[in-house]
């Protein structure tokens, strides 16, 4: 038996590049698809230096996976013994501002993907999801029974609510035409927004084809988290019909840090919406500050609390998830992937000032709307049933992180540009 296929949707990415290296190290032929919306195609050519003669192994397409066509002939290429599914746009408060745009990417997307992969007889799903799917937590640690985010309305919406003043949406998008993206979700749209909504009956093509453009959305638009959850749940229903799936859903909680070697690491278009990247920016002198958000929370220290896992740990986790599935027992599982450890902004940053020598000016504001106060993760199922664990301790996700950006103060803009 020759070494198994696995195509890695989104492999370009921050986290898929890092689980291609240890895919290849592991013994895996790897085959890359990414449409560098939000990635860099230089992480692949980093990936293949660090791997040396396992590069052999790797194979790149630039393609979206709404590309049927292009899907297919990948599959008509390599005969796949599984899927790890990272490709999505991810930035949280774009997804507010840009629904629609984040509904087709990332649920049409993998609509498509799963399509073509039932067709190639290939079965597997390794789905990298988020943490943010538990919404604000009552208690702490977040186990995989906890019930997800219906009560988080940047999660689940509770019910599709009419306003008048929203985000802009296209001038030639009218409702009929919303209507037909509607139709390609609207196996999801009872998932989310429950038996009831603005129309106080199942949602259809029909009713929204009667409304105006701002009666369509939502009071608060659907973001990115509430796409992973729709995503499990697509998932957890695909296997209720056919058991021959197997699907591994993988719900990870902050990963920072970077590849050891300081080649690979976090790249974030624009500014960046998360934690790290941002303090990472102001010790290279990209950033004056880092904006501190919430000090009064019942907290250590007043600032919110995060479970923080390495990205390097976070990889391994998603090739012992793969490696989950050979299992004969496996349907539909969720693991989290977190170190069950909280630490605090202001701990982070302390953790990041001693490693780097760098002194991190903070400007110390009220909370957000939307912030949970402590999220940390419960790792006990994935220890018992993936025998994974997380490795890496706070200073060393800090140290890899400065590594990196210490080598690549711009990330991989200034060799994509020479």
């Amino acid at each position: 038996m020759g070494a198994l296929s696995v195509l890695v949707t989104g492999g370009a990415g921050y986290i898929g590049s890092h689980t291609v290296v240890q895919l290849l190290k592991d013994g895996y032929k790897t085959v890359v698809v990414d449409n560098l919306h939000n990635s860099s195609q230089v992480a692949i050519t980093r990936v293949k230096e660090l791997v040396g003669d396992l590069a052999t192994n790797l194979s790149f397409h630039k393609i979206d996976i709404r590309d049927k066509p292009a899907l297919e002939q990948i599959f008509a290429n390599t005969k796949f013994d599984a899927v790890i599914h990272f490709a999505g746009l991810k930035a949280v408060g774009e997804s507010v501002h840009k629904p629609l745009m984040y509904f087709d990417n990332n649920i049409i997307g993998t609509i498509t993907l799963l399509e073509v992969m039932a067709a190639y007889g290939c079965k597997k799903l390794v789905f990298s999801s988020s943490a943010t799917v538990y919404g604000w937590p009552k208690e702490v640690p977040c186990t995989e029974e906890f019930p997800l985010s219906a009560a988080n309305p940047y999660g689940r919406t509770k019910e599709l609510k009419v306003v008048h003043s929203l985000s802009p949406m296209p001038a030639s998008l009218q409702p009929h035409e919303y209507a037909l993206v509607l139709k390609d979700v609207k196996f999801y749209c009872s998932t989310v927004f429950g038996s009831k909504n603005v129309f106080g009956s199942t949602l259809s093509t029909q009713h929204v084809a009667t409304h105006t453009k701002s009666d369509i959305f939502c009071h608060e638009p659907v973001p990115f988290w509430s796409l992973q959850l729709m995503i499990e749940d697509m998932c957890r229903d695909i296997f209720a019909s056919d058991s021959d799936w197997k699907f591994i859903l993988l719900r990870y909680f902050n990963p920072i840090g970077a590849h050891p070697s300081g080649h690979i690491g976090d790249d974030p278009h624009g500014t960046p919406n998360n934690l790290m990247p941002f303090i990472q920016q102001v010790a290279v002198g990209r950033q004056p500050a880092l904006q501190v958000f919430g000090t009064d929370y019942s907290t250590k220290d007043g600032t919110g609390v995060r479970d923080y896992i390495h990205v390097v740990d976070l990889a391994d986790g998603h090739t012992a998830a793969l490696s989950k599935l050979s299992d004969p027992n496996i349907g539909c599982e969720v693991y989290n992937l977190g170190t069950g450890k909280g630490t605090s902004v202001l701990e982070l940053v302390s953790a990041f000032e001693k490693v780097s020598g760098k002194k991190i000016p903070l400007v110390k504001t009220g909370r957000r709307p939307g912030d949970a106060e402590i999220v940390y993760a419960a790792t006990a199922k994935a220890e018992r049933e993936l025998n994974w664990k997380a490795k890496y301790g706070i200073e060393d996700m800090c140290r890899d992180q400065w590594n990196w950006a210490y080598k690549n103060p711009y990330g991989y803009q200034t060799q994509e540009t020479n």
